[in-house]
């Protein structure tokens, strides 16, 4: 089976089924990567398409009757998408080899007069582009960028229409990938010069000292010196909450909502392996993984509950530091996750509810003088800055501290912990620290 045939039965599962496509991806990918076919191509078409999936729908409605193409079946469309994907976006493939094969493919799986239609559609689009975008700002950066129009509304009344197309566009590049020194195993110093000794390249942070970035995924990931537990990936801005909640050895520590547990590891860390961290998720699957991480970093001072973080108890007074890394419309990780963008806007009255309940939950865990830490990766303000306000106005008892005392300044606004993606290149995140009195 080769790579194309592999995306278009991944992108119909996620697309049909609402099945998120990383589970997806590293399934499919083990049967590639043994059958030698190319796991990037895979990977790229498989995102690419979900993630442009309303620009392609754009773009091919002007190739047929606009009604008619609305109610084409599901499993022609992604025929569409996948050919037309390859020629706009895929450089390595030859225009004609990617007709030609979606054509293939068309035969196999579908049938010879689909195959004729995806045929006429993609040498058409070859002949002549006719794609008009529409006038009004929001439909044009939606149907453009891809993505759903009434989330782009949102985001330009929040942040006017440059940003917001700046936002778009960086979210439909491919990301660097992140990764973090394990500081109980090694040092930056070392691990740059171990990959610099294989002419890998890994660049440093200008946000935190244990943080690298690198457009050399794969090879990184390869190497030895992540399966032994000298490095973690993980996204700059989620490390930049660790550093913000700032624990130090020996003490106890609360992480709810801790898997798949980036994050917990990072405290782990900072704390050299010391003190104690209980770690609250109800999802096992999502334990399981913060438990190999744990294992494959050597950390051992972490003890897990599989429970519902909003029913942990008993409820008590008792910890130094408090994460509560709440669930959220994940707007800032669109890069990274690329079927989000069609759910991001669902439900986020109700999120706004889980969220609050969480915070409430979480104040009641922190010791006298100890500290509380709010983080999600949006960077919606009804989840982040409007949270904290309310939070504060009904606890007296807790004071927010400054964020830009302990983390660069220009990653932080009005106190907070605060990354743009398109500014400093890396997911959108936000963090509140705040402190309770005796």
């Amino acid at each position: 089976m080769n790579f194309r045939e592999e995306a278009y039965n991944t992108i119909l599962k996620v697309l049909k089924n609402n099945e998120f496509s990383d589970a997806l991806l590293q399934q499919r990918a083990k049967k590639l990567k043994h059958d030698g076919e190319d796991i990037r191509l895979f990977y790229n078409s498989v995102k690419g398409v979900i993630k442009m999936k309303q620009k392609l729908d754009h773009i091919l409605s002007h190739y047929t009757d606009p009604k008619k193409y609305a109610a084409t079946d599901l499993k022609i469309k992604i025929m569409l998408y996948l050919g037309l994907y390859q020629i706009i976006y895929l450089d390595t493939i030859p225009e004609h080899a990617a007709v030609n094969e979606t054509v293939e493919l068309s035969k196999k799986l579908l049938s010879e007069p689909v195959a004729d239609f995806v045929n006429a559609v993609l040498r058409e689009y070859l002949r002549e582009d006719r794609t008009v975008y529409p006038e009004d700002p929001a439909l044009r950066i939606a149907f453009e960028h891809s993505y759903p129009p009434e989330l782009i509304q949102t985001w330009i009344q929040l942040w006017g229409e440059e940003s917001t197309e700046y936002m778009a566009m960086y979210f439909n590049e491919n990301p660097a990938l992140h990764i973090r020194v394990n500081s109980t195993a090694t040092n930056p110093e070392k691990l740059l010069n171990y990959f610099s000794r294989r002419e890998i390249e890994i660049i440093p942070s200008p946000a935190s000292k244990m943080m690298f970035y690198t457009h050399q995924s794969a090879e990184v990931l390869d190497e030895v010196a992540f399966s032994e537990g000298y490095f973690s990936v993980q996204d700059t801005s989620a490390a930049m909450v660790v550093e913000l909640l700032d624990p130090q050895p020996d003490q106890s520590v609360l992480d709810l909502f801790a898997a798949p547990g980036g994050k917990c590891t990072y405290i782990s860390e900072r704390m050299g392996n010391s003190g104690e961290i209980v770690a609250v998720d109800k999802i096992p699957k999502k334990m399981k993984l913060l438990k190999q991480a744990a294992d494959r970093l050597q950390l051992t001072n972490i003890i897990q509950v599989t429970t519902d973080a909003l029913k942990y108890g008993p409820v008590a007074p008792a910890y130094h530091r408090v994460l509560v890394d709440a669930p959220c419309s994940g707007w800032g990780v669109f890069s990274r996750k690329a079927d989000l963008r069609w759910q991001a806007h669902n439900d986020i009255p109700e999120l706004i509810k889980l969220q609050e309940k969480a915070l409430e939950h979480a104040a009641n865990f922190v010791a006298p003088e100890g500290f509380l830490v709010y983080s999600t990766c949006t960077m919606n303000p009804h989840e982040n800055e409007e949270q904290i306000a309310r939070f504060l106005a009904k606890n007296p008892k807790f004071k927010l501290v400054t964020a830009d005392t302990i983390i660069p300044k220009e990653y932080t606004e009005n106190g907070f912990l605060k990354t743009i993606p398109f500014k400093h290149h890396m997911d959108g995140a936000f963090a509140a620290k705040m402190q309770k009195t005796k």
